[in-house]
């Protein structure tokens, strides 16, 4: 029986680490990826905030235990990481914060309030005034499209648009691939920063009816200053291997602006202009039997 694990919040922690063709495996009570040929790759499961499993992997029961009890989240996704299938801890270890996020989501004004609050902190002002959610998805989507242009051209790389296909992503040209490859490595970022804070990934406000709706709102909130650029910055200079060049590059740019640090708090921000405050236990609720021992991990760790 392995002692009980303190997670290390998920601010102090590596971003990411993108693993394939191995065995994901506990041996002698570490974390392991074992080859073909049996060579042992050590991983640092719990100073990693975010395993991305691609083709080729196969995990096993004891990893994935000793994964949930680091807090460390697992995502499976497809080559190069331009598909994501599944993602392990959905939905959160905590109801209150889930309860407030679907009180925002519901509520026509304050999904309206998150919405504008999202925008003003992505382009810098404010959104138009007296304009629908669908509306302000309109005039996002023709900012973002200028942005893109805006962004190649200053980098130098020839831009027919954002173009790409999940199923074949050497069918697109390098400055897609690094786009895709750079946007992979966001969301799964994001999705464990989602996670730890306690909210549903699901439970979106400008994206709504996918899986990771609420991951792509608070990940385009950070794209055009993070992984946009790394992406431009390394189809410039025409990469032998788009894919890794573009996941080194968004490794050392995450450290550098320490963007774990700011996911969660960013997320705060934006649900509290909802202006909907987070709900509390009421007078007459009952109180657990035996209360938990609190842990240092961050909210939504199952412990």
């Amino acid at each position: 029986m392995l002692p009980k694990l303190t997670p290390i919040p998920l601010k102090e922690r590596a971003s990411l680490v993108f693993l394939e063709k191995g065995r994901l495996d506990v041996l002698d009570g570490s974390f392991v990826l074992v080859d073909a040929e049996g060579v042992r790759t050590h991983v640092p499961v719990g100073g990693v905030c975010c395993l991305l499993l691609e083709p080729g992997t196969r995990v096993s029961h004891a990893a994935v235990v000793l994964a949930a009890r680091a807090g460390t989240l697992l995502v499976w996704v497809g080559e190069a990481g331009v598909r994501l299938y599944a993602a392990g801890q959905p939905g959160g270890a905590r109801s209150d914060r889930l309860l407030w996020q679907a009180a925002l989501a519901l509520d026509p004004r304050a999904r309206l309030n998150v919405v504008r609050k999202m925008f003003s902190i992505r382009f810098g002002d404010e959104a138009p005034a007296g304009r629908s959610v669908e509306q302000l998805r309109g005039i996002e989507g023709a900012r973002v499209r200028a942005l893109y242009k805006h962004m190649a051209r200053m980098h130098r790389v020839p831009w027919s648009g954002r173009r790409y296909d999940p199923g074949n992503f050497d069918g697109a040209d390098v400055a897609n691939q690094c786009l895709s490859a750079a946007t992979s490595c966001l969301y799964g970022v994001t999705e464990a920063a989602v996670l730890a804070a306690g909210y549903a990934p699901a439970i979106g406000f400008l994206h709504t009816g996918k899986p990771r709706s609420f991951v792509y709102d608070i990940a385009d909130l950070l794209k055009f200053e993070t992984v946009v650029p790394a992406a431009f910055g390394v189809a410039a200079h025409k990469p032998a291997d788009p894919e890794r060049e573009t996941r080194l590059a968004c490794r050392d740019m995450f450290r550098s602006k320490r963007l774990l640090k700011r996911l969660i708090p960013l997320i705060e921000e934006v649900l509290l202009a909802g202006g909907i405050p987070v709900p509390e236990a009421p007078d007459n609720a009952v109180r657990p039997a035996f209360d938990d021992r609190e842990g240092f991990g961050d909210d939504g760790h199952r412990g």
